[in-house]
């Protein structure tokens, strides 16, 4: 049916031409006794030009021959015969032909350039609007289903990308319908080892049911691309292979830009965590030495001069291994809580609880090292039970009461309020201390980032953020702000259902 088609549009130009050198014909045999038969030439000149522009060189010819006879039979005596009375008819059917020729040739070459320019202007077109889609990709998943959109659009046709793998290559985005078996998976590795096109429509491996480009940059193949046409189609031509091969060569800067990126994440990874390492073992080997020291050294006095100690001292030294023990224990639970959050380990237990017992039990876990410092409670009475891991939610506190004490006077207060607002809670634990500089407030809660203060402190700088990952996988949030006079306040604001 395409062909017949076809054909019939080959085969209407040729009508045309009929017809026009029909009409021009009568027309001039209409005029020719009011002007001389010559001067009917620059019509035939006319439909030359017109047909070379519409349809091209070859009917242009054809036109030409068609007006020259048509010229001599009807319009040049004797009419109806080709023979020629007067010699100057002669030189006017060779200068008719010549001109006729000349001007087709310059008429078609100007069409031709002119349907070139045209098809440049489309190609242009198609490529920047797959380079914007491209661009408009941020994975190589949406790479690939890019190239397939514009690639399937543009030529009618099934379209797969395939990519390199642990064994060989492998089709990582396919249309439905793309013949995917082992011979074409075959060819489509050949195609890839070796950079060159092969399959349906080439030279090579023509046995294939699609047709494969490699997507190569300068860099090296990065994937392999695979138009299948369910049609009659009987080949590619010149343009279409060029629009294909540009397209091609788009769709590899996209795919080399993603694995790039790819390879770019997984170093910056690499480096953070190295890094985290670094700072983990950095920050262990002071904090968990000094506690472990001053329990050696306890110890150490206790064993060698027992018998020489008084009961006093012996207690001081037992108090001292006994203080620094807990703050080792501490250290090593957050230690082992932060592994667990990263691990996404961290499993919550909910049931309800009161928040005042919360408190009161974080407090006593902390009676050591609060001494004499005043702890300011203001909890309501009214406040409903909250839904939580009450031995998840009491290492929390003991982180953020533990950090306002760190970083707070002996003598000033901690106080701890929570306020109903709504459907939520709202707790905060204030204190009198240096503050959070402006330019730590937005890394408090980072692991091992810990805000530069006027004296030395302790830590490893993984409570708060241990503290962020219980908040948060109760459905909560945690925030940090100074106070309007002195010192910090750390929130933590709960749902009261989860």
């Amino acid at each position: 049916m395409k062909k017949s088609k076809a054909k019939q549009n080959k085969i209407v130009p040729y009508l045309m031409i009929i017809a026009l050198v029909a009409v021009t014909t009568f027309l001039g045999g209409l005029i020719r006794g009011a002007i001389e038969p010559t001067n009917i030439v620059i019509f035939y000149l006319l439909i030359v030009v017109m047909t070379a522009v519409w349809w091209g060189r070859c009917p242009a010819i054809i036109t030409s021959l068609l007006s020259v006879l048509a010229f001599d039979y009807f319009l040049v005596p004797p009419y109806l015969t080709f023979a020629v009375s007067d010699v100057q008819y002669v030189f006017t059917f060779i200068g008719l032909l010549a001109v006729g020729l000349v001007v087709s040739a310059l008429a078609s070459k100007t069409r031709q350039q002119a349907i070139e320019a045209r098809e440049r202007e489309e190609q242009t077109a198609i490529l920047y609007r797959l380079s914007k889609d491209l661009a408009a990709s941020d994975s190589l998943e949406a790479v690939q289903h890019t190239i397939r959109m514009n690639v399937g659009g543009i030529f009618d046709c099934r379209v797969a990308v395939f990519l390199p793998a642990d064994h060989g290559i492998t089709p990582g985005s396919f249309d439905s319908g793309f013949p995917v078996d082992e011979h074409e998976n075959t060819i489509a590795a050949w195609v890839f080892g070796n950079g060159k096109p092969a399959g349906w429509g080439t030279d090579t491996l023509q046995a294939a049911k699609a047709h494969y480009l490699p997507l190569k940059t300068s860099q090296g193949v990065f994937g392999v691309l695979g138009v299948f046409f369910k049609n009659d189609k009987a080949g590619l031509d010149h343009g279409e292979c060029n629009l294909l091969s540009a397209l091609a060569s788009q769709a590899a800067v996209a795919v080399q830009r993603e694995k790039l990126t790819e390879i770019s994440r997984q170093m910056e990874l690499i480096r953070e965590t190295e890094k985290l390492q670094t700072a983990l073992l950095n920050s262990i080997s002071h904090d968990l030495r000094t506690p472990l020291v001053t329990i050696m050294g306890a110890l150490s006095s206790l064993l060698q001069d027992f018998p020489s100690i008084d009961a006093e001292t012996r207690r001081e030294l037992l108090e001292t291994a006994y203080e620094e023990s807990g703050h080792l224990n501490l250290l090593v639970g957050n230690l082992l809580d932060m592994t667990r959050v990263e691990a996404g380990a961290l499993k919550i237990k909910t049931k309800p609880c009161e928040l005042r017992d919360v408190i009161g039990a974080s407090l006593h876990l902390l009676k050591n090292k609060l001494e004499k410092r005043d702890i300011l409670i203001h909890i309501p009475r009214v406040l409903p039970d909250m839904l939580l891991d009450f031995t998840l939610m009491m290492r929390v506190f003991v982180n953020l009461i533990d950090n306002a004490m760190k970083y707070s006077a002996p003598e000033t207060p901690i106080e701890i309020t929570a306020k109903l607002l709504e459907n939520k809670v709202r707790i905060e634990v204030k204190d009198k201390g240096f503050g959070i500089p402006e330019e730590d407030l937005a890394r408090i809660f980072d692991k091992f980032y810990r805000a530069v203060k006027p004296r030395q402190i302790t830590g490893t700088g993984l409570g708060l953020s241990i503290c962020k990952g219980i908040v948060e996988a109760h459905g909560g949030q945690i925030l940090a702000e100074n106070n309007p006079d002195k010192g910090a306040t750390l929130t933590v604001i709960f749902p009261l259902k989860i």
